[in-house]
């Protein structure tokens, strides 16, 4: 596979549909009404572990070989995307063996283990994961299956932008959070193709703003130290995620960290629903009016509800 392409996108969905959930798109009046414009919430915080990265893992783990498959698979992940690799695994009865942060949120190691996935725990650095990663691989001949710069994931978070077109297909405008650009590259893909016209704008937390800023220089600049409360944000960009990014995505703004927990916050009070820090990010934007939305239909994926509920972030004066 050279790039992403909608046909890899819908192939991931026939291959996963029955072991996921289509997750439902709510509306709320009042949040429509402070928008000035119609806001429909792709809602992956109902997904299979909590987030919508059950979506690529699920792809990754099923397209592989039975002699691939054989001694299992590992990552290195904060959190969704662990659980979400240990869960397919599980489902494919192979092990999972997955590199976590020592900073993690405990909601997520938790999450982790009751799937099965064989835990061990890094520095807080992308060099110290990768490097844990790779010894973890090298011990147990398990396959790699990235958190995002994979195609076969992309494929597989592509999907969640497939299915909010086809409950809500005359959408103006998708707003989508960007970490380390997986989710990002597989619903602009998928959303460009199926509707050409369609805006895709993606949003990031000014403390980790590294696709921000690769975005506007043409080429991946490292970021520096992420220091944002969206902890499923602070990934960097992959060669294979930038080049769709770079294809399909019209423009990335920023976002501060009062606006996610403000954005946050309504998201429980208005929708009731519970969202964490990083799926807050794409509502920030028109919380914080970082774009135009008036008489527009706006989607926006929420993409996950996984977090620690002893330490939500209104709890904590120094991110208000």
């Amino acid at each position: 596979m050279t790039g992403l392409t909608l046909p890899l996108i819908r192939e991931a969905h026939a291959r996963i549909r029955d072991k996921i959930n289509r997750t439902p798109v709510l509306t709320s009046e009042t949040l429509a009404g402070q928008a000035g414009g119609a806001l429909f919430f792709k809602c992956e915080n109902f997904q299979k572990v909590g987030a919508f990265k059950a979506r690529g893992a699920t792809n990754a783990v099923f397209l592989l070989s039975d002699a691939e498959a054989q001694k299992g698979v590992a990552t290195h992940s904060s959190g969704n995307h662990a659980a979400a690799l240990a869960r397919a695994a599980k489902l494919r009865g192979i092990p999972a063996h997955i590199v976590m942060p020592t900073n993690v949120p405990k909601a997520k190691e938790a999450s982790v283990r009751r799937y099965g996935g064989q835990i061990t725990f890094c520095e807080p650095t992308l060099a110290a994961r990768e490097s844990a990663t790779a010894r973890v691989m090298a011990e147990t001949g398990a396959q790699l299956v990235h958190p995002y710069n994979d195609l076969r994931v992309m494929a597989g978070q592509g999907t969640a932008a497939l299915e909010l077109l086809e409950d809500v297909p005359d959408l103006d405008l998708i707003l989508c959070p960007v970490g380390g650009g997986g989710l990002l590259s597989g619903t602009a893909t998928a959303a460009k193709n199926l509707k050409p016209g369609i805006r895709i704008v993606a949003v990031e937390p000014a403390g980790a703003d590294d696709a921000y800023r690769s975005f506007r220089a043409g080429r991946i600049v490292p970021g520096a130290t992420a220091n944002t409360i969206a902890d499923g944000l602070r990934g960097a960009l992959g060669d294979k995620t930038f080049a769709e990014i770079e294809r399909y995505v019209d423009d990335i703004v920023t976002v501060s960290e009062p606006a996610i927990v403000q954005a946050m916050r309504a998201l429980w009070e208005v929708m009731k629903i519970v969202v964490e820090p990083s799926a807050a990010v794409a509502y920030a934007a028109v919380v914080e009016r970082k774009l135009d939305v008036a008489g527009k239909r706006v989607g926006i994926i929420l993409t996950g509800g996984n977090l620690d509920l002893n330490d939500l972030p209104w709890m904590n004066s120094q991110v208000l």
